[in-house]
C-alpha cells in the first residue's frame, strides 16, 4: 500500500520523538511538526483506525509493526539523503529540509543506488 507523504512524516515524527521520550503523545507531535492538536488528533484517529499505531488509555502513541516498517524506511531516506547533501556542500538546514522532500518521491531503486555510493564514504 502507498502511503502519502504526509502520512510518512508524521510516523517519522513519532519514531524521532519516541527515541527520545518513552512516552509520546499528540501535543509533543504538535509541537514537533508545528501543527495544531486538532489536526494532530485527527491524523492519529486515522492512522489508529488503519493499524499505524496504537494509543493506549493513556493517549500515549506508539507504533505498530505496520507503521514502524513505515517511519524506519522513511527515516532512513531522510538521514541519508540529508547526509550525502551535506557531503556535497548543502548546509545542514537546507540538506534536511531538503530531505524531507526528495525522501518521499524517490524510487526505490534509486535510493538503493544512492545507499551504495554514501556507503562507500563511510
Amino acid at each position: 500500500m502507498k502511503i502519502q507523504a504526509s502520512a510518512e512524516n508524521y510516523l517519522e515524527a513519532i519514531l524521532v520523538l519516541g527515541k527520545k521520550k518513552s512516552n509520546v503523545r499528540a501535543i509533543d507531535i504538535a509541537q514537533h511538526m508545528n501543527f495544531s492538536k486538532p489536526t494532530i488528533s485527527i491524523a492519529m484517529k486515522q492512522f489508529r483506525d488503519n493499524g499505524y499505531i496504537i494509543i493506549d488509555s493513556n493517549r500515549h502513541i506508539s507504533l505498530t509493526e505496520k507503521g514502524a516498517e513505515i517511519a524506519n524506511r522513511t527515516h532512513e531516506r531522510h538521514n541519508l539523503i540529508a547526509k550525502l547533501l551535506i557531503m556535497i556542500g548543502v548546509d545542514e538546514e537546507t540538506a534536511y529540509t531538503d530531505a524531507c522532500k526528495i525522501e518521499h518521491c524517490i524510487s526505490e531503486k534509486s535510493f538503493e543506488c544512492l545507499k551504495a555510493y554514501y556507503s562507500r564514504f563511510v
